[in-house]
């Protein structure tokens, strides 16, 4: 089988992307795997199907790079939006469905701006923080982050007995000027440190706005750009009007043999 693919990255979160539109496309786990190795695939972090769905502008659905569907990607939805955009889907307001729930996203400028879910808990965890934005993570605050080593570190407590039997994305952060930090991750199902990750910035940026850092809007640089969390504050533990703000650009598209 011959198959249509297209490639975006966001902040160097890379994604494959295929218009499923007509619902033809059915991959299996070592297809989508096969697709997202660097080596002998194409090589993404992950890959997603624009879908069509009812009552909405389009669906998402996502894959990690191990090739099994996985929680809400916040990159992987800017990148989707913009390949809507490309692909004739022109709005300016877009609403979709992945599956975490519904979503907004719209353009300004050259970023696309992705509406998060509520987060209403962040749980203490011996000095480190646990929330949900969508997908599972775990933020520990640094102030050594350029010298962490994420990979070792990250693993060792993604599969920690706390943790490895649902798996979750581990975000070392370290503040900076008013206003701004930094964070690296290590995500799961890519099972390494990635050069960015939607979610896990959206996560690490709530827990620094508990602290009082970053009024309604914290900037927030990855190993692969910069991105913006706005939020609203309703108490330390609880945020809503969520936005996730940053470039999602096309690389290349081509056709590959299954």
């Amino acid at each position: 089988m011959e198959l249509n693919f297209f490639k975006y990255q966001g902040t160097g979160n890379d994604f494959v992307i295929i218009d499923n539109r007509e619902g033809t496309i059915n991959l299996t786990v070592e297809q989508i795997n096969f697709l997202c190795d660097r080596k002998f695939g194409i090589g993404a972090d992950g890959l997603m199907l624009l879908n069509v769905k009812e009552g909405y502008d389009f669906e998402m659905k996502y894959y990690n790079a191990d090739g099994n569907e996985s929680t809400m990607c916040g990159n992987g939805g800017r990148c989707l939006t913009q390949f809507a955009f490309d692909r004739g889907i022109v709005k300016d307001k877009y609403k979709f469905i992945a599956i975490d729930g519904e979503h907004d996203a719209y353009f300004s400028e050259d970023w696309v701006n992705l509406k998060m879910k509520d987060v209403t808990s962040i749980e203490n965890h011996c000095g480190s923080f646990v929330l949900n934005t969508g997908s599972p993570h775990y933020v520990k605050p640094t102030t050594d982050l350029d010298a962490m080593n994420v990979f070792e570190e990250g693993k060792a407590i993604r599969y920690s007995d706390d943790f490895k039997k649902e798996g979750i994305n581990v975000n070392f952060a370290e503040s900076g000027e008013e206003g701004h930090i930094s964070v690296r991750t290590y995500e799961r199902g890519v099972e390494n440190e990635t050069l960015s990750c939607g979610t896990g910035v959206t996560a690490s940026a709530l827990v620094f706005a508990r602290e009082g850092i970053g009024f309604n809007r914290i900037e927030v640089s990855t190993l692969g750009g910069n991105l913006a969390v706005e939020f609203d504050k309703v108490s330390d533990n609880h945020f809503e009007n969520i936005w996730l703000c940053g470039p999602a650009t096309f690389v290349f598209k081509g056709v590959i043999e299954l």
